[in-house]
């Protein structure tokens, strides 16, 4: 190392320009930090410092002759003393700081002042063996002085400025150490360099680099838009010009963040990295200006989850070299108005356009000042939101909102948010849940009843329903009662044609009315006044509820059961206002009831949720009952009438039950648990109805209280992997808060959608319903159907729950057959031929894309179908849910211009022939079981069929803005590359599935794109299953299902749900490893046959 300079060649060095200072002062640093040639460093500083002193005093002298010229113009540096008056600290005698200023770096004034003084109204032990980052130290005054007072464990100053850093570290050697070098120890023996270090670092960057944890950040942050946004992308090294590296202290540019076009973007990007960083009973402290106002400052904090206290507020004058020309050019082009004052005492606020105007007429403007403290009000769950978020799309993050003016609804929102987050982050799709309710969600509510209530109740007895809505109307439909009773205030639920029939004569022989022809009377809602009904009427159904004092004990539910055992009625009670999600419920006489006795079997609770302070109108709603056969026919019915209850809905109300039992201890409330029974078949009660019974015996994918098999490609889920872009656009619809109407209006968004797949004009969907599940439209037609006795016509090779819907509502259905040699595709010519003699038809078609086959309709396939339709008079509904994932050559004709057959029929013509356009975005937007429906009509004949029809359960707003802001999204790359992995993926599993089936002895139709395809197991018919539970049954077509689980645990839907005579579905859209698994099953399957 070269021997140090003496006093003067330092000097002339650094007479220079600004960077020979730099320069000269940077080798100090070099020797300052070697122990070896730390004393004489400090003490050629100390010589330094005299020597300028004194050529300042001279210089005073000098003054009254007009030529005196300080330090800073001279040597380009300065150093002097920082009063700390009135400050005890740690050392005696220690009343002010030695500091070092170049050009190049920002010197206190009245911000850090201000700054520092509210830090000194912070507690003596917020600091006290502490760690803390000062963000923006600059030339390092206030950590240093900070460390000095409270004697903190470790403070790192941050600094983007190189040269601050150098500048710092001097500044902490020069008061380290005394003029002699040696060390200036505290109370506890150490010095400032054991408590005190800098590091350049772009805010928290150094800390997050090297996984540090901190108790206190603390910072003065510039909150003024950098005319030249590109200017921070440059990269910033100790060798960019001064005039740069001085507006590092001065302005911030573009952040990416909401509070950008406020000035306070860095500030944002602060806090959030902060979230990350910041222990859990850590605190924020920053200095900020209050140009923007005190309303958007604070929000800064509040939204993202911070209790905001403010420490300390002035006013200063408006730096004369901060150029807010960038504020009014905010003003001009948004409504927001920044907030001046004339001089530092004027109370009423000017705009920045009055401020600049003031300014450059020789006036003067000031603004407040303020520094806040700021807590995470909730540390552990917004850590968790933060850190999905940090990642996520820069909208979704400005969309978040933690700010709440209630305490109440923070409490179940942020946990909520926080539960959601870490269920996207590991979520790898959306999984479709049993149309029963998922597992997760009844296993909580059975929690819930076990360890609140101390009813021995297990998942296997909960059934969850989208509604009460759908509960009440499918019991009644289920068991087709000659007579029901049902609460008065119930029955706005259920059809009208149902409430305005007289109820037949007595007679308890009749066998039971149609599905769709039940008579309801309604009921008092106090209990004596329905056991009085009951016993002249003696229905068949009784849904009820209790009168709050009658809900006190269980003597009126006791009173009930009793009633409507000895008519052989079945009991339906109501408790939805009666249950508390909380850890003091009330009491309730009916599940007090429950604790100590079964519920009889001719009984079942209904409850529905709807009780929350942020979503009060998101509804999930579940049925108790001990009744196995009951529950097990009502999770089979929900799939062909509601579909599956909404799992943004179970997860909501999930976690409310589980913030509610996550604390309890599980051994504490184990007791015997009763487990549903199979009702006894003599029972005097009123069984299901016949329609019931055969639409139910298709339906295959159901298993409400059993194992599920290993391997599932029996139900139509979309497994593949979900884009990142599409969960954060999940999170962001719950994480808003006032969402406008507008921002949930999807009408442009599906007419467009239309209008570029299929040629639609726009004004065909002017009219769009909408609803959780594509199922609960197609159950409204069909009931329309059945009401203008319609017969549904359905190629064979149509999805099978559709088929079993409308039995279930005992519509007229007839199979049209199409054949193998074109895929299963239904014909012009094959339609014309089976619609004659029908009267009235409604034809059932999926397109472009058909499920389950795999099949593509062209354009001008579907023109000629429509051509033959038209000339029949047949109402046609057009199933697009299955189309967007074709992925291969016939595939690209997928796209249909349907513009001139719709225009020569337009909607409103007299004409029986009609189109309705229904379907689905699991496909196209990659959501999978976040399920959604859409009917387009334009037609009057269909307009009218969904005016008033209440349990068509309608989408959430979350849900609704979710699908808009992804149909937005669309034709992004973010979307379109996913979408194009899938679908490349899809085709290389059709080919491998389909090699290998027909390796194993199957016939294959090869699909064009969707996620089924269908087999028929030609040489298996006939054959024998070596060994194994199975038998040595023969094979048919009626039991290889079967067979196929018994021997390998893989499940697919037999020819009974696809409608083609032999022929089986396999899903594809499957995980890695299930569908690793599928492909070994069936080899396995062969195995066990082809010995």
């Amino acid at each position: 190392m070269e021997p140090l300079v003496s006093v003067t060649e330092f000097l002339e060095q650094c007479k220079v320009s600004g960077d020979s200072a730099y320069n000269a002062v940077k080798v100090v640093l070099e020797r300052l930090h070697n122990p070896e040639t730390r004393v004489s460093a400090r003490v050629l500083l100390a010589a330094v410092e005299k020597h300028v002193a004194q050529e300042e005093e001279k210089e005073k002298e000098r003054e009254s002759c007009g030529v005196a010229v300080d330090s800073m113009t001279k040597y380009h540096f300065r150093i002097h003393q920082l009063s700390l008056t009135d400050y005890e600290g740690f050392r005696e005698n220690r009343q002010k700081l030695t500091l070092l200023e170049l050009p190049s770096i920002f010197v206190p004034e009245d911000w850090s002042f201000t700054f520092f003084e509210g830090i000194n109204r912070h507690p003596d032990t917020g600091f006290r063996d502490r760690d803390v980052a000062e963000l923006g130290c600059g030339n390092g005054w206030v950590s240093i002085a900070l460390a000095e007072r409270w004697s903190p464990r470790k403070v790192y100053g941050l600094d983007i400025n190189p040269r601050a850093i150098k500048v710092a570290w001097i500044n902490l050697f020069l008061n380290a150490l005394n003029e002699e070098g040696s060390p200036v120890l505290d109370h506890e023996g150490k010095t400032l360099l054991d408590r005190v270090e800098f590091h350049v670092s772009d805010l928290l960057a150094y800390c997050r680099e090297h996984n540090l944890m901190l108790d206190r950040i603390i910072g003065c942050i510039p909150q003024i838009l950098n005319p030249d946004p590109g200017a921070m992308s440059k990269i910033v090294s100790e060798n960019a010009s001064e005039e740069f590296l001085y507006s590092l202290s001065n302005y911030c540019g573009l952040q990416g963040f909401v509070e950008d076009q406020f000035g306070l973007g860095l500030v944002a990007r602060a806090a959030e990295e902060g979230i990350s960083i910041i222990k859990p009973t850590g605190v924020m402290i920053f200095n900020i200006g209050g140009r923007p106002g005190q309303a958007v400052t604070e929000r800064v904090f509040s939204r993202r989850g911070f209790h905001i206290t403010k420490l300390w507020q002035t006013r200063v004058n408006q730096a004369a070299d901060t150029d807010i020309l960038a504020l009014v050019e905010i003003e001009k082009n948004t409504r927001h108005r920044f907030e001046f004052f004339m001089g530092r005492v004027s109370e009423e606020p000017i705009s920045a356009r009055t401020a600049w105007a003031y300014l450059n007429y020789g006036g003067e403007i000031s603004h407040g000042l303020s520094v806040y403290e700021c807590k995470l009000r909730m540390p552990i769950q917004v850590k968790t939101i933060s850190k999905f978020l940090s990642d996520g799309l820069q909208e979704t993050r400005g969309a978040l909102d933690l700010s709440f003016p209630d305490e109440a609804m923070a409490e179940e929102k942020i946990p909520f948010l926080a539960h959601l987050a870490h269920a996207l982050k590991d979520l790898s799709y959306f999984p479709y849940e049993s149309s029963g309710g998922s597992s997760r969600f009844r296993n909580l509510i059975a929690g819930f009843m076990r360890i609140y209530h101390r009813i021995p109740l297990t998942p296997a007895s909960v059934v969850v329903f989208p509604s009460r809505a759908a509960t009440i109307e499918n019991l009644l439909r289920v068991f087709s009662p000659r007579l029901a009773l049902v609460d008065a205030s119930l029955t706005r639920y259920l059809p009208k044609k149902w409430l305005t029939a007289l109820p037949a004569a007595i007679n308890t022989k009749v066998a039971p009315q149609s599905n769709n022809t039940v008579t309801v009377v309604e009921a008092p809602h106090r209990s004596d006044l329905v056991m009085r009904l009951l016993k002249n009427l003696k229905p068949q159904i009784i849904i009820t509820s209790l009168e709050d004092f009658e809900m006190r004990t269980s003597t009126a539910f006791e009173q009930l059961l009793e009633a409507t055992s000895s008519i052989g009625a079945r009991l339906v009670l109501d408790i939805s206002d009666h249950l508390e999600l909380s850890s003091l419920p009330g009491t309730n006489g009916v599940l007090q009831f429950l604790a100590s006795h079964p519920l009889p079997m001719h009984a079942t609770i209904i409850c529905g949720l709807v009780k929350n302070k942020v979503y009060s109108d998101l509804e999930v709603a579940f049925v108790m009952s001990e009744n196995e056969t009951l529950l097990n026919m009502l999770a089979k019915t929900g799939d062909i009438t509601y579909g599956r209850t909404g799992i943004s809905s179970q997860f909501y109300y999930g976690c409310l039950f589980h913030e509610l039992l996550s604390f309890q201890l599980p051994e504490r409330h184990t007791t015997e648990q009763r487990l549903p029974k199979v009702e006894d078949k003599q029972t005097n009660t009123i069984n299901f109805s016949a329609s019931t019974l055969a639409a139910i015996s298709e339906v295959e994918d159901v298993h409400l209280n059993k194992e599920h098999p290993t391997i599932r490609m029996d139900f139509h889920e979309n497994a593949l992997p979900v884009p990142p872009a599409v969960k954060m656009c999940v999170f962001e619809g719950f994480a808003r808060q006032n969402i406008a109407e507008a921002e949930m209006d999807l009408k442009p968004e599906i007419s467009q959608f239309l209008k570029s797949r299929f040629g639609l004009p726009s004004t065909y969907s002017e009219e769009l319903i909408l609803s959780n599940t594509l199922i609960s439209l197609f159950t409204t037609l069909v009931l329309a159907c059945v009401e203008e006795n319609g017969t549904l016509v359905f190629p064979m090779g149509s999805d099978g729950t559709y088929v079993s819907a409308a039995k279930f509502l005992e519509a007229k259905v007839k199979r049209l057959p199409t054949d193998a040699a074109n895929s299963f595709k239904a014909t012009a010519e094959q339609i014309d031929l089976f619609l004659q003699g029908i009267k009235k038809p409604w034809l059932y078609l999926s397109g472009p894309t058909v499920s389950p086959t795999g099949a593509v309709y062209t354009n001008d396939e579907i023109l000629a179908i429509l051509a033959v339709c038209k000339k029949h008079g047949a109402r046609v509904i057009l199933d697009t849910s299955y189309s967007g994932l074709e992925y291969n050559a016939e595939a690209n004709s997928a796209t249909w211009n349907l513009e001139q057959a719709i225009s020569e029929h337009p909607g409103g013509c007299s004409s029986s022939y009609a189109i309705l356009f229904v379907g689905g975005f699991s496909s196209v937007l990659m959501t999978g079981g976040l399920e959604f429906g859409f009917a387009a009509v334009s037609d009057t004949i269909y307009v009218d069929i969904f005016k008033d029809v209440p349990t068509v359960s309608r989408p959430h707003g979350t849900l609704k803005y979710t699908i808009k802001k992804l149909l937005g999204m669309m034709d992004q790359e973010i979307l379109a590359k996913g979408l194009e992995e899938q679908k490349q993926l899809l085709q290389f599993r059709a080919q491998r599935l389909s090699k290998l089936l027909t390796l194993c002895g199957w016939e294959v139709i090869v699909p064009c794109g969707g996620a089924s395809m269908v087999a028929k197991p030609s040489a298996y018919m006939g054959r024998i299953v070596k060994g194994g539970a199975f038998g040595d049954k023969k094979l048919e077509s009626h039991n290889i299902r079967d067979a196929i689980l018994e021997v390998t645990g893989l499940m697919v839907s037999s020819s009974l749900w696809t409608g083609i005579p032999d022929y089986f579905r396999f899903m594809i859209a499957l995980t890695d490893t299930d569908f690793t698994n599928a492909l070994s099953a069936l080899l396995k399957f062969r195995d066990s046959v082809f010995i």
